[in-house]
């Protein structure tokens, strides 16, 4: 499954965005909850390889799906007790502070 990824910057911060890439275009709820994996995720197709890469400068991720979270957790950026499901599908975050 491939990852979606868009990365933004703004001042010091590094933001990346990314997602599997089939679920680009969707809305998920659960409760209160809802999440719309829109445009801010629709960026380039990356290997797992460039993700990691490119998490390496961030100091924000923002992460939708199965495989992206994966990806995520191998690199060291997110964990299973960081993980929420909203509409059986999972969303993480990842802020790096440096004091």
């Amino acid at each position: 499954m491939p990852i979606r990824m868009k990365v933004y910057h703004r001042g010091k911060e590094t933001l990346v965005a990314a997602a599997d890439a089939d679920l680009i275009g969707k809305t998920f709820r659960e409760g209160k909850l809802k999440i719309e994996v829109g445009k801010f995720y629709e960026g380039d197709v990356v290997t797992e390889e460039a993700f990691l890469d490119h998490l390496k400068l961030a100091t924000i991720g923002n992460f939708v799906g199965k495989e992206t979270i994966d990806a995520a957790k191998r690199g060291g950026y997110a964990s299973d007790d960081g993980v929420l499901w909203i509409g059986g599908v999972p969303h993480a975050q990842y802020v790096l502070m440096i004091g």
